[in-house]
């Protein structure tokens, strides 16, 4: 292991199982955090365990329902018994729908807001205890470029991104006494799972992935790692002043109003 910048801290890393959050929870155990981590998936979660415990970094185990309130206060009580405190909390958990809202019955719509929008209120407010009595407390949410613009067939997505970013910035307010930090991360086009799902359900899978390559000024996709660098920034020092952003990791994804990387290859 390598680094200190979260050393003797104490962090609770939401969707850890793979894609950003196992990127967030491996970059904070090498930076001297002690994480749980907090998934549905007991294998994957099982695997970022492994992954952590074998580079010499400490972690557990919290399998769970982020929109299921009694499987988040398992996790926070998990966090709490084993590691003492609780510095750091990462809403990292989140789920796309692909379909046109016609097409949504209620429950497949309350479902996507259950897990992007409802487990960082179940989070917070089960954990914010254990937040107040640790100084230097942050709380992450992850959010999205979709935060800020549409795009198509995922209106429930869309919706639950632009309501993660407006309750970070209310929270920052009402959190700002208790000298805790609020921030969401926006990222841009990741190469996750999530996102090959999503771009599985096109027509033509590789060709909309080299569409979506060429309309990134960057010209490449951002990788886990990437938004694990914003989240470790926006819970240490290095960032003590900022607190009610939304964070754009995208590459350069919303500078431009119109880019295609084609035109210069």
């Amino acid at each position: 292991m390598s680094g200190n910048r979260l050393q003797n801290r104490v962090a609770l890393v939401s969707g850890a199982g793979s894609g950003i959050g196992r990127g967030i929870a491996e970059l904070f155990a090498m930076e001297g955090a002690r994480v749980t981590l907090f998934e549905l998936d007991a294998e994957k979660g099982r695997e970022t365990l492994e992954r952590i415990q074998g580079a010499g970094g400490s972690a557990q185990l919290a399998i769970g329902d982020v929109a299921d309130e009694a499987d988040v206060e398992r996790a926070v009580c998990a966090t709490l018994e084993t590691f003492g405190a609780l510095h750091h909390l990462v809403n990292n958990a989140g789920i796309v729908m692909v379909k046109p809202l016609e097409e949504c019955s209620v429950d497949e719509w309350d479902h996507v807001m259950a897990v992007n929008v409802r487990s960082i209120f179940l989070a917070i407010k089960h954990a914010l205890p254990a937040l107040k009595q640790s100084e230097g407390s942050t709380i992450v949410n992850m959010a999205s470029v979709s935060s800020f613009v549409g795009q198509g067939n995922t209106p429930s997505y869309v919706a639950s991104k632009g309501a993660v970013m407006s309750l970070t910035k209310a929270l920052a307010l009402d959190y700002a006494r208790y000298g805790i930090r609020v921030n969401c991360i926006c990222p841009g086009i990741t190469d996750t799972p999530l996102f090959r799902y999503h771009v599985s359900k096109s027509v033509d899978p590789e060709e909309t992935l080299r569409n979506r390559a060429a309309r990134v000024p960057l010209g490449r996709f951002l990788t886990p790692l990437d938004i694990a660098k914003a989240a470790l920034y926006l819970s240490t020092e290095d960032s003590s002043g900022i607190t009610g952003i939304a964070h754009l990791v995208d590459a350069g994804y919303l500078a431009a109003a119109e880019w295609d990387n084609r035109e210069s290859l």
